[in-house]
């Protein structure tokens, strides 16, 4: 079932394309890698889906899916990492992105909560403060807060940015779990190389750009 479909998006900056007639479609459950040398629009596209940016030209559609049923995941800043909250606190929060008159957490949110945050083996860190851990845990932490929100879509720009080679590894298992259970995710990287081949479409932005299948992608650069 589509769940997506991007046709001709462009957006400027002033006079400068940031990305331009960008078109695709996803299925649900489809993982979408994004790749493309720096100023291709990467991060701009994410933010058009995420509904951040509004497109000068072109169409974004969602089927089936609503606003709240999108989790955006920035590239991490430091801002992020001196939030002043526990594990347990963040990922708790995300709970509330499924509610719009009440705003207090009830037993099934405490539930869900516990629930995801040993989904991500981050359990043992429920009580830690965000800002002593590693951006590996850091980045598993807002998966999990993102599950709590019981995003559909999930939309995560560079993710593995920092990250040590076991951290990448652990990153990259987890986003497999999560799409094994049904979200759709699309994720940017400039690590065509190691990501590539466990996205089932693949996006690259550019001078040489193209999407389709990883099986497509593969043919194509062989």
């Amino acid at each position: 079932m589509k769940i997506l479909s991007c046709t001709q998006v462009s957006v400027k900056y002033d006079s400068t394309f940031a990305l331009k007639d960008c078109s695709f479609e996803l299925d649900a459950g489809n993982f979408l890698g994004v790749f493309g040398e720096n100023g291709t629009g990467k991060s701009t596209l994410l933010k058009s889906v995420a509904g951040l940016i509004k497109p000068n030209s072109g169409t974004v559609n969602f089927h089936g899916i609503k606003k709240n049923d999108i989790g955006y995941m920035a590239q991490q800043t430091q801002v992020q990492k001196d939030f002043p909250a526990s594990v347990y606190e963040v990922v708790l929060s995300g709970t509330l992105c499924r509610h719009t008159r009440f705003y207090f957490y009830g037993k099934n949110n405490k539930k869900l909560a516990d629930k995801n945050l040993e989904l991500l083996g981050i359990e043992q860190l429920k009580h830690k403060s965000i800002q002593e851990l590693s951006g590996g845990q850091r980045q598993r932490v807002l998966l999990a807060r993102m599950l709590c929100g019981e995003a559909k879509l999930f939309l995560l720009d560079e993710p593995m940015s920092g990250l040590d080679a076991t951290s990448v590894k652990q990153m990259h298992d987890t986003l497999k779990d999560i799409n094994s259970l049904g979200a759709t995710i699309i994720m940017v990287s400039h690590d065509i190389e190691n990501t590539a081949n466990f996205c089932d479409k693949i996006l690259h932005l550019g001078n040489n750009h193209f999407f389709g299948s990883r099986e497509e992608y593969n043919a194509r650069i062989a």
